[in-house]
């Protein structure tokens, strides 16, 4: 397709990224250090941590790693951490050590846990304490060697440290510093020597778990390459908004989530931005205070997100005199939602797309343009094409399925040649699931999507795996799952059930659920029926459902 996008780019904005300005996300941590060291690189609880501090502390962790641990480069460290001042640590401790990460969501149950870090055969694992609890039951089961235990007392000043250790009290689960645990506090307590990594563009940095179609995860791999090219796509977006050293950005999205990984960590950090981290976005009274507090200049989210903010009085009346710009994602932002936001901030949503399997950028709206519904136009660099279910080219304003080619597209899938396979053309252009038109100025529409997959307040949900769980209740017959439209989580999820036992209720199986599925991934309403819709080879029609 004839890169028509190309002619609404902003006048500044390059229609290809060149070369990469770094070999590895350790080379961006470095010139970030070296430019600004004395600027304060993240906020959280009422604490702070400068580029300086955070090299500091990253070597610490990174040289333990190495010499206690014996982490060499390609070994797989999983970071199952919320937004603390801990997670770059860690994140870039393993960077330096050679390792390859695994984020993993802090919520998930047992049963997902012990699936991500079997398939990723992950050896050590950096976890706070109040999620060890989902850890320990399945840790037998996997090759867990290094299990070290984070506080949210860690990194904290001082005062900060006793005011939320009296608040916790009662509250933290108390963990036994035996042979299985190690404390990440007792990691930064000494140095040793460091090996220099030399890590290649071509090494992996991420395998980003997203859902399968089996019922299982499956592990987007991404390159150094993908992650910095993708940071280099946004800056030739946004470059001549910010002003390096002089951002602050709003973090409330978590950073094991790849488009916050990405857009507010990895970016603003290579241009010396202070991370402001939202521990807990739900709790709507402090995080508002937390607005309140700091003039920050960009604040990203989801239209879940935005929706609770809407909702407080008090953050009508911050002052964004300094806010610059507001970037949505992870899920469709809707007109009303983009609306009321712009009438008390004063500034647009510009929303964008991406995915897992792109790092996540694939198209992005003009900063300055006002909000339009789209996802934008195609990121400097990207090839997109859109195409029916016999692989042909459609043209303007035709539905079928959105394929991109670019920088940021992973290489595969970990360890799945089949689903690596199936998800590119021939030419090599990822096939992203999505139903998406194109008009004549480039700007790109998704309008349904050709895969199961449901998008709950952000997060990708797969049928298939809800189902696998469900199926195994005693009292189910069998099950079908459905997303449909909610106007604050984008898609709610509905789960239909054939009962085996007659006085099986609702509540029964949303307590199952709770045992063994994230809290994004419960259905929010479930439908006793006698029989699951199926076609003439048993595949469960969605679309019946969607009707019932």
């Amino acid at each position: 397709m004839e890169k028509i996008w190309l002619k609404r780019y902003p006048k500044n904005v390059s229609s290809d990224i060149g070369d990469l300005r770094f070999n590895s996300i350790i080379d961006l941590m470095k010139n970030s250090t070296s430019l600004f060291p004395n600027k304060i690189a993240f906020t959280n609880l009422n604490s702070t941590l400068t580029y300086k501090e955070i090299d500091k502390y990253s070597k610490k962790f990174g040289s333990y790693l190495q010499t206690k641990l014996s982490i060499k480069k390609s070994s797989k460290i999983a970071i199952m951490l919320p937004n603390l001042l801990t997670y770059p640590v860690a994140l870039f401790g393993s960077y330096l050590a050679g390792g390859i990460v695994i984020n993993i969501n802090p919520l998930f149950k047992s049963r997902e846990i012990e699936n991500a870090l079997n398939d990723s055969q992950s050896e050590t694992i950096i976890v706070l304490d109040r999620f060890i609890s989902e850890l320990e039951p399945i840790i037998k089961n996997t090759c867990i060697k290094n299990i070290i235990v984070c506080r949210v007392t860690d990194l904290l000043s001082p005062t900060m440290s006793i005011l939320v250790k009296a608040v916790m009290f009662f509250k933290g689960p108390k963990i036994k510093h035996g042979n299985n645990y190690l404390l990440f506090s007792d990691a930064l307590k000494k140095s040793y020597n460091i090996n220099n990594i030399a890590l290649a563009n071509n090494d992996i940095a991420l395998l980003q778990y997203t859902g399968g179609t089996t019922g299982k995860s499956k592990a987007a791999v991404l390159t150094h390459e993908n992650i910095l090219s993708n940071i280099a796509q946004l800056d030739l977006w946004v470059g001549s908004i910010v002003t390096p050293g002089k951002e602050s950005i709003i973090t409330a999205l978590p950073l094991y989530h790849i488009f916050s990984f990405t857009v507010n960590l990895m970016y603003f950090y290579s241009i010396g931005a202070n991370n402001i981290l939202i521990t807990n976005p739900r709790d709507l009274k402090s995080f508002v205070n937390v607005l309140k507090k700091y003039r920050f200049t960009v604040i990203t989210g989801v239209n879940t997100l935005f929706n609770l903010l809407l909702t407080s009085s008090s953050f009508k009346k911050i002052n964004f005199n300094s806010l610059k710009f507001t970037v949505g994602g992870g899920m469709s932002v809707l007109s009303s939602t983009a609306s009321k936001w712009k009438k008390i901030t004063g500034v647009d949503i510009t929303q964008g797309y991406g995915l897992t399997e792109t790092s996540p950028i694939v198209s992005v709206n003009i900063i300055s343009d006002p909000f339009n519904g789209s996802i934008g136009l195609p990121m400097p660099s990207t090839d997109i094409t859109i195409r029916d279910d016999k692989n042909n080219e459609l043209g303007f304003k035709k539905e079928g399925e959105l394929c991109i080619k670019g920088p940021q597209v992973m290489s595969g899938y970990w360890n799945n040649s089949e689903e690596t396979d199936n998800s590119f053309t021939d030419d090599g252009f990822f096939k992203t699931g999505d139903i998406a038109t194109i008009n004549e100025n480039g700007f790109l529409n998704i309008v349904d999507r050709k895969k199961d997959m449901i998008i709950s307040s952000g997060y990708n949900v797969y049928p298939n795996e809800i189902e696998d769980y469900v199926s195994q209740h005693p009292d189910v017959n069998e099950c079908g799952v459905v997303g449909i439209n909610d106007a604050n989580r984008g898609e709610s999820i509905s789960l239909f059930v054939v009962k085996n036992r007659k006085d099986l209720t609702q509540s029964e199986i949303i307590t199952y659920c709770k045992k063994g599925l994230t809290i994004y991934k419960i259905p929010k309403k479930v439908i006793f029926i006698d029989e699951i819709p199926k076609n003439n080879v048993g595949k469960i029609l969605r679309r019946k459902l969607r009707e019932l």
